[in-house]
This record gives C-alpha cells, sequence and structure tokens, in this order.
C-alpha cells in the first residue's frame, strides 16, 4: 500500500499543476489573450503566436528554459545576437529601399523619430535604472525588437531581455491602434490631404550601390553598428544585385522563418512569473510606451516642418514612419491619409522614412554601444 501512495505523490509532484503558482496562472492568462490578438483579430500573428507560445510553455513547464531546456538553446542565439542579426538581414532581403534612395531627406524624419529613444533613456535613468539598463529599455521607442534584443544582450542587461523584447514586440503589433491618434493630433486634416509629387525612378545602379555605401560609411563611423546594418545591407544586396536569386528567396522566406520561430518562442519563454511580474517590468512597458509615442510625434511634428520649408510639398503623416516597424508604419501613414482623402497614396513616400528608421535605430544602438565601450 505504501508503494502505491509513494508511486501516486511521486506522479502527482511531477505534473504541471505542482509547479503552477498564482503567478504562472496570470502568465498563462497572459498568454492566452496575447494568442487571441495573433489569431482572431490578426495583430502581427508572425510575432504573436510563437511569443505568447513560449510563453505558456514555461510557465507551465519552467524547465523548458534551464540549463539543458529546449528553449534554453534558442535564448543563446538572442545573447550571441545571432538571431537579430539573421533578422535583419531578411528585412534588408524584402525590402525596397527605393523610395529612400529617391527622396534622401526621408533620412531626417527617420532622425526624428528616434528622439523617443533618448527621451526614454533620460526617464528610464530618472526611475532607477542603471546606464546600460536604460540604454537597453530606450530602444523600444524605435518599435523594434531585434534591435532591442541585441542591445540588452550587448549591454549584459539579459535579466531585463524578457520583458524589453515583449514590450518591443507588443509595441510593433499595435502600431495600427497607438500611432493614429497620435498623428491626427499633430496634424489638422487640410495636411492630411497633402498629395506628394511622384517619386523619380531609381537605377538599378543606385540600388547596388545605396547598401555598399551605407555600409562603408555608417561601419567607419560607428563599427559597433556593423552586425545590423551590416546585415541589413548585405540582404538588400542579395535582393538588388539579381545575380544570387536563391540567396534572396532564402534570407527573404525561408531563413526568416525559421528565425522568427526560434527568436518568439525563446522570447516569449524568457517570461516567467518570477522574471516578468516585477516592478521593472511595469516601468519598462511604460517607459516603451512613452518612448514609441514621443519617437511617433517627434517624426509627425518634423514633418510639418518639411511641410512648410517645401511650400505645402511634404505630407506630415510619413513622418511618424521614422520609427522602425517596417512596413506596419508606413502602411498606417497611408490608412490615416486615405481616411482623410480616399485618392490620397502615402505608402511609398512613407516607405523612404520607414527605412530610414530601421537604420537610424540600428544606429542608436551602435551609439549606445560606443558609449559604453562595448
Amino acid at each position: 500500500m505504501d508503494y502505491v501512495i509513494n508511486t501516486m505523490t511521486n506522479l502527482a509532484q511531477q505534473t504541471g499543476f505542482a509547479f503552477l503558482k498564482p503567478g504562472n496562472m496570470i502568465m498563462i492568462v497572459v498568454a492566452l489573450i496575447f494568442l487571441y490578438l495573433a489569431i482572431a483579430k490578426g495583430y502581427e500573428p508572425l510575432l504573436l503566436v510563437p511569443i505568447s507560445f513560449g510563453m505558456l510553455l514555461v510557465n507551465m513547464y519552467p524547465d523548458i528554459m534551464s540549463d539543458t531546456g529546449l528553449l534554453h538553446y534558442f535564448y543563446l542565439l538572442d545573447e550571441w545576437s545571432i538571431l537579430p542579426s539573421l533578422i535583419f538581414m531578411g528585412v534588408g532581403a524584402m525590402t525596397d529601399f527605393g523610395p529612400l534612395i529617391a527622396n534622401p531627406a526621408s533620412f531626417l524624419l527617420g532622425a526624428a523619430a528616434q528622439f523617443g529613444i533618448f527621451t526614454a533613456y533620460i526617464l528610464a535613468m530618472v526611475m532607477g535604472f542603471n546606464d546600460k539598463a536604460a540604454a537597453a529599455i530606450s530602444i523600444i521607442g524605435g518599435a523594434d525588437g531585434p534591435t532591442s534584443i541585441f542591445l540588452a544582450g550587448k549591454l549584459g542587461q539579459t535579466g531585463l531581455m524578457g520583458p524589453i523584447a515583449v514590450a518591443a514586440y507588443s509595441y510593433m503589433s499595435l502600431v495600427p491602434i497607438i500611432q493614429p491618434p497620435i498623428m491626427k493630433l499633430f496634424t489638422t486634416e487640410k495636411e492630411r490631404k497633402i498629395k506628394m509629387a511622384q517619386l523619380r525612378p531609381v537605377s538599378k545602379l543606385e540600388k547596388i550601390l545605396f547598401p555598399i555605401i551605407v555600409t562603408v560609411v555608417v561601419v567607419l563611423i560607428l563599427p559597433t553598428t556593423a552586425p545590423l546594418v551590416g546585415m541589413l545591407m548585405l540582404g538588400n544586396l542579395f535582393r538588388e544585385s539579381g545575380v544570387v536569386k536563391q540567396l534572396t528567396e532564402t534570407a527573404s522566406n525561408a531563413m526568416m522563418y525559421i528565425v522568427v520561430i526560434l527568436l518568439g518562442t525563446s522570447v516569449g519563454a524568457t517570461t516567467s512569473a518570477e522574471a516578468f511580474l516585477t516592478l521593472d517590468t511595469i516601468k519598462i512597458v511604460i517607459l516603451g510606451l512613452v518612448a514609441f509615442a514621443v519617437g511617433t510625434a517627434t517624426g509627425v511634428i518634423f514633418g510639418k516642418i518639411m511641410c512648410k520649408v517645401t511650400g505645402g510639398k511634404v505630407n506630415p503623416l510619413i513622418g511618424s514612419a521614422g520609427v522602425s516597424a517596417v512596413p506596419m508604419a508606413a502602411r498606417v501613414s497611408q490608412k490615416v491619409g486615405a481616411e482623410a482623402d480616399p485618392t490620397n497614396f502615402l505608402l511609398m513616400h512613407a516607405m523612404g522614412p520607414n527605412v530610414a528608421g530601421v537604420i537610424g535605430t540600428a544606429v542608436a544602438a551602435g551609439t549606445f554601444m560606443a558609449i559604453f565601450g562595448v
């Protein structure tokens, strides 16, 4: 009889119920809400489905992130900055840099949107985070998950990587909800109706030279940006050279999707109740929202300045696309502009600041790394 009792007790202790605590149950509910938003509402399912499922797994079976757990090995690829860099290669292979080349002034809008990052950096210091933690948190303002993970790993802030990554990807997913009210607040209906002249055609030679020149200039000035900017430009060179179609297809499809699965589930698995349900997490979520809102606002405000300088030739809405969420932010600029005038087409104009924002966020991360001597 004792044998039966001991056997049943041991079995009970090995079930997932033995690990469950109130905090784990809260995180399981959060994971299920994220899954609902991804599947039922379509909020960036490629990101939210793996992240929320990783969150679900780790809060039912914590050992999956132990030193010998499956997702721990995925997570090491985040810490080593491998997955974020590969994501950038995929983004480069998928993205047409033509609008940015056709309108180099878009770089100014991309730079303006980075004010959110440095605002969040100062606020994070005020809220009690050390300088490196504040820098890692502030990159959320660029709405760039891979760069947030990359910088957190490089600055040794792995303890905060989970909340930072989840906040960054959450705000990336919520771009269509967060940005429009801010865009409408800082623009008039007349400004939103401005139609921009068609962009000039960009030659194949320009498209080939652009990633090479950007890599040389940026990496010589900030060598620490090489992993991100270098991979972004390499992916784009695959695309524009036209001689490596197999590499372009692999980088933009198969590799990209594999990396998203590995990165998403490992990021979600960092959100155990013990690590996630803390005061610091709440601060990070708030700081990320402030940074993203400020970045959107400063982009639009600088767009208004360009509108005045050019005599009304620039629609300020494209400034909001200066954050790094490609191509979501550009689509939001198009959507808000079309609401004011259904015949207005801003997508390609917004892609310029959007691509500039990707480069700008990588440069901001490289600047922090240079400051801290990483």
